[in-house]
């Protein structure tokens, strides 16, 4: 049974089924627990060949309607978010610093049904620090950008940085970068797909180029176009699309943007090489 059905079906137990009452907004807890699941991918590091760390702490910022919905049940919410992190961490082969731990927290910018993620790596007193870091040393090099004094990174306007070998910008009108040396493709759910034409049309027609199996999603949901710079177009879907948490009909899009449409996401990649 994958971690994703196991969070539900735990989930689904609680409080006889609270949360199927509570969660009537956009924001589902399955879609929180993807976006979880690709801040650990986006932010791991690899320490060597048998330790990839990834966060460990977590803010789950949410619209002042949608936190004042969730805020009595976040104690349970987080318990099962953070066996859920943890499912899936044991299952990509990740390591952990310190204990896990995932917070709610009120955002006045976000509308109702949008959400934002933000995570730190804490280390517990028992944990084995990878050498040769010295005790107060910072993340290691390619790692998480400055802090807050919060010690959480700023809520990014697009996606979280990536280590050095794949840059989190795209090249800059004035420096193209040539076509045939930027590999560019997408992930939903996990899986990969390539995006080797001018445009990649995603629906839930099977006449789509990648189809996406989600009722929220139109026959012809959207359009990924890689022009310089690459950018996603609303193709006219009933439900539109978030472009980094913006409700938008055209947006352009840079490495680690994230598209949702429908409660699915996609995250947008592009590498060199």
């Amino acid at each position: 049974m994958g971690v994703m059905k196991r969070f539900e079906q735990r989930l689904e137990g609680i409080v006889n089924g609270t949360f199927a009452k509570v969660f009537k907004s956009e924001v589902q807890p399955v879609e929180i627990a993807g976006a979880l699941q690709r801040e650990c991918d986006n932010n791991a590091t690899i320490w060597n060949r048998e330790r990839t760390v990834v966060p460990n702490d977590f803010i789950v910022e949410l619209s002042t309607p949608d936190y004042d919905r969730l805020s009595p049940y976040s104690g349970q919410l987080g318990d099962e978010l953070s066996s859920m992190v943890r499912d899936y961490a044991k299952q990509q082969r990740y390591t952990f610093m310190g204990s896990i731990k995932v917070h709610l927290e009120k955002a006045e910018d976000l509308d109702t049904g949008l959400y934002r993620v933000r995570s730190r790596t804490l280390a517990s007193s028992s944990s084995q620090a990878p050498p040769p870091q010295s005790p107060q040393a910072g993340p290691p090099p390619g790692g998480a950008p400055p802090s807050t004094p919060s010690g959480y990174p700023p809520p990014p306007a697009g996606a979280p940085p990536m280590p050095s070998s794949a840059p989190s910008y795209a090249p800059s009108a004035s420096s193209p970068m040539p076509k045939a040396e930027t590999r560019r493709w997408i992930e939903i759910n996990g899986t990969r797909h390539q995006i080797s034409r001018a445009t990649l049309v995603l629906g839930r027609s099977t006449e789509a180029d990648v189809r996406i199996d989600d009722p929220g999603v139109s026959r012809r949901h959207c359009e990924i176009r890689t022009g310089n710079p690459p950018s996603v177009q609303d193709l006219g879907s009933t439900n539109g699309i978030v472009v980094d948490g913006q409700h938008t009909t055209r947006a352009t899009l840079r490495d680690g943007s994230r598209i949702v449409v429908g409660s699915t996401t996609i995250i947008y990649r592009q590498a060199e090489g």
